[in-house]
Parts: C-alpha cells; sequence; structure tokens
C-alpha cells in the first residue's frame, strides 16, 4: 500500500487496524517465551529420561523415584498462586527473568552430586522456580495482542513445551548415555543463563496488558473489592470446568514426563535409544493438534461462533479422543499398536492447555488475569504431585502390569475432564456475570 493509499484510510479505520495490529516486537517476544518453554520443559523432561539411570546409580525403588519427582511439584502450585497474583502488579519481564535464573541455579546442588536428599531437595526448588513459567509466560505473550488474535500466540507458547521435550529428548538422552545424568543437568542450566541474558536484553511487557483492545489502560485498584472480584471468577462454572478438565489433562503430562520413558522400555520392550527416539512422538503429535486447535478456534471465533463451542467443546473434543485411545491400549494386540495407541493417547489428551488458558484469559477481567491463572495452574499442577508418586507404587506392586493399569486411570480421568469441558465451559456468558 502506497503513501497515498495509507492516508485515504479513514482515520477510524486506520486506528482500528492499528490497535489490531500486534507488530514486529509482539512477534519477537513471543518467540522469546516459546524458547523459554522449551527450556522450561527440558529442565522437567531430564528426570524421566534418566529415569533408570538415576534409579540404578542411587539405589531408588521406583516408588522412591516417584516420590522424587512428586517433590518437584511441592511448592510448584502453592508459587505459581503466589507469582500470579504478583503478575497483576509487578513487571512480567521481571518476574520471568528472575525464574529463569533461578530454575538454572537450582540444577547445579545435582550436578555437583548427592544423593536422594538432595535430589529431592534441589527438585522442590526447582519447581517453586517453574510453578509459576507456563501461566506468567503466556500472560506475557497474550499481553500483546487482542482477544480475537490470541489463540495462535498462545498455542505457540503452548508449544515451546511440546518443542522443548522434542529437542531435548534425544540431545539429552545422548548426553545421559555417553557422559552420564548428572551432565545433562548442566547443560539445562547453561542453556537457561543464555536465554536469561538473551531476555534481560530483549524482553518487555506488551500495550494489552491492563486492557483490552482499543481501551486505555486501567489503573490498577487499590480498593478492597479485589477479593470480591476473584471470588466471582473462581466461582463461575468456566473457571470450575476449565481447571477440572485442565487438571486430567495435565495429568497426563506428568506421566509423559516421568514415566513415559520407562514404560517404552520396561513395559513394552523398546530400546533405551528407541525409548529415546519415541517419547517425542506424543510431544511431536500434540504440537499438530496445538496449532490445529488454535486455528479451528480461532476460525469458528472470527465467523462469530461463540467460545463456548470454539473453545470448551473443542478442548472437550480432545480430551475425549485421548481417552478413547488410552482405553484401547489394553486391547491392542501387539507392541506396535500399544506404542501407536499411547502415543496418540498422550498426544491427544495433554493438549488441552491453549484451551484453558485462553478461555481463563476470556473470563478474568485484565486486573484479575494474573492470580486467575495462576492459581488455576496452581490447582492443576497437583497433578503432578500425585501422579508419579502413585504410579511409582503401582509399579512396585503390580509390576509392569502397573504401566498399563495408569494408563486406564488417566483415560477414566480425562472421560470426566472430557465431561466437565463440554457442561460447563462458556466463558462469554461468565465474564459478563464476573464484571458485573
Amino acid at each position: 500500500m502506497t503513501a497515498a493509499d495509507t492516508s485515504a484510510v479513514p482515520p477510524l479505520a486506520r486506528a482500528t487496524q492499528a490497535a489490531h495490529d500486534p507488530g514486529v516486537r509482539a512477534w519477537i517476544v513471543t518467540g522469546m517465551l516459546v524458547v523459554f518453554m522449551m527450556i522450561n520443559f527440558a529442565d522437567k523432561a531430564v528426570f524421566g529420561l534418566a529415569a533408570d539411570e538415576i534409579r540404578a546409580d542411587l539405589g531408588l525403588s521406583a516408588t522412591d523415584f516417584g516420590l522424587a519427582n512428586s517433590a518437584f511439584f511441592l511448592l510448584f502450585s502453592v508459587a505459581a498462586v503466589v507469582v500470579g497474583l504478583l503478575a497483576d502488579r509487578v513487571s512480567l519481564k521481571w518476574l520471568l527473568l528472575v525464574m529463569a535464573l533461578l530454575w538454572s541455579v537450582a540444577q547445579v546442588p545435582a550436578a555437583l552430586g548427592g544423593g536422594l536428599a538432595v535430589l529431592i531437595g534441589t527438585r522442590v526448588v526447582l519447581g517453586a522456580a517453574e510453578g509459576p513459567a507456563f501461566p506468567v509466560a503466556q500472560q506475557a505473550a497474550l499481553s500483546w495482542f487482542p482477544n480475537d488474535r490470541r489463540n495462535l500466540p498462545g498455542a505457540l507458547v503452548t508449544l515451546g513445551v511440546t518443542l522443548g521435550v522434542i529437542n531435548a529428548a534425544p540431545g539429552l538422552t545422548w548426553v545421559i548415555q555417553n557422559h552420564g545424568w548428572r551432565s545433562a543437568l548442566w547443560v539445562v542450566a547453561g542453556v537457561g543463563l543464555v536465554w536469561a541474558a538473551a531476555w534481560f536484553v530483549c524482553g518487555a511487557d506488551g500495550r494489552y496488558r491492563d486492557a483490552e483492545a482499543g481501551a486505555a489502560p486501567a489503573p490498577v485498584s487499590v480498593e478492597p473489592r479485589a477479593w470480591p472480584a476473584y471470588r466471582r471468577v473462581f466461582g463461575s462454572r468456566t473457571w470450575i470446568g476449565t481447571t477440572l478438565a485442565y487438571f486430567t489433562s495435565y495429568w497426563c503430562v506428568a506421566l509423559m514426563l516421568v514415566w513415559l520413558p520407562s514404560y517404552l522400555k520396561n513395559g513394552l520392550g523398546h530400546s533405551s535409544a528407541t525409548a529415546g527416539t519415541l517419547v517425542a512422538l506424543p510431544w511431536a503429535l500434540g504440537a499438530v493438534v496445538l496449532l490445529g486447535q488454535a486455528a479451528l478456534t480461532g476460525w469458528l471465533m472470527r465467523r462469530g461462533v461463540g467460545s463456548r463451542w470454539a473453545r470448551g467443546r473443542v478442548g472437550a473434543g480432545l480430551l475425549l479422543l485421548g481417552a478413547l485411545c488410552f482405553l484401547a491400549v489394553p486391547a491392542a494386540d501387539g507392541t506396535g499398536a500399544k506404542t501407536a495407541l499411547l502415543v496418540a493417547g498422550c498426544g491427544l489428551g495433554g493438549s488441552f492447555a491453549t484451551v484453558a488458558i485462553t478461555t481463563v484469559a476470556e473470563l478474568a477481567p485484565a486486573a484479575r488475569r494474573g492470580g486467575a491463572l495462576g492459581t488455576m495452574n496452581a490447582v492443576v499442577t497437583t497433578a503432578g504431585l500425585i501422579a508419579p508418586t502413585l504410579v511409582g507404587r503401582m509399579v512396585d506392586s503390580q509390576g509392569t502390569s502397573g504401566y498399563q493399569n495408569a494408563v486406564v486411570l488417566s483415560a477414566v480421568l480425562l472421560l470426566l475432564g472430557a465431561v466437565a469441558a463440554f457442561t460447563l465451559i462458556d466463558p462469554a456468558r461468565d465474564a459478563a456475570r464476573t464484571s458485573a
């Protein structure tokens, strides 16, 4: 478009276009947040990839190893709530920088040496540093975009989770097999510090953080009405349904991170090298599903379909498909079929995050968004506190069949999550009530 063409556009149209054009800086920040989540989940994936090596090195039972991984989530949820509330008051740039520095430093004690006590202690600290990462990163990305353009950046930041595991699985597996599992901790710590330095230079908060598209930023309220606003959000059917559904999806994510590599090796008979490759497949499928969901949801909403269908029921369909795949695993004949169904179930069942984040971002008033996202994340990630230890006990008591029984349990949870998403989520309806 030439300068003359631009001047011919009415001022109101130009203002509207500018208000909805996020700009190059928005995509640069979004790209950095994708890398942020890649590093975050590479950190989480190390222990799952090195499960057999850690257990052999430290003489741990499956229950002990599950306990060490559950310890990661001991302060994870609390930190998510505290920092989520803080995110409504403090620059998101600095919160993300501090988190990246803390989780890099938290890798060092276990990398230097020590046994189960050091393992548990460092996982607790790492969990506290990483607990708020996903909701704050999403809030930071969405702060650069108006509501009707948030599906893609939200999906991309969530995609960072997938890309982190896909890239980390083969590389960290090689490091673990050739240089030991402690060397892998040094690798992820170093990468985290490099990102922190880059973010210090390039990171920034977006213009939609405190206001919706086209509105002037609202002043931060210091009146005692803050709690009733949160209460209306947390008491809404949409927040409750989204949180329940996301809990069941995160249960699948926790199992993928901690026990999927062991299941592929010990339960399905794959070699360590093959398992290191296969473990990336459900995350790769999840990436395709995330982008497909974002495209479908955005397409529906641009055509006037309400978010009850575009977000809630599309998300419910993903959970339902994941549950059906998991339920078919015990009946499948042969390792190949079981592996394919397991991959499909994990990829579909673990892909609810973007639906959850964009739904709550639509539901919550701008000044309460950080607390709403952080509290949801805190509740949801209790699945990570429960699942690793429970599955470890199932494996210790039931042998390799414990892995398959854990998959069936996950299927039941996903079915419940699908029902919650289908029947309860309606952000347009509940947003009007929470802002009343």
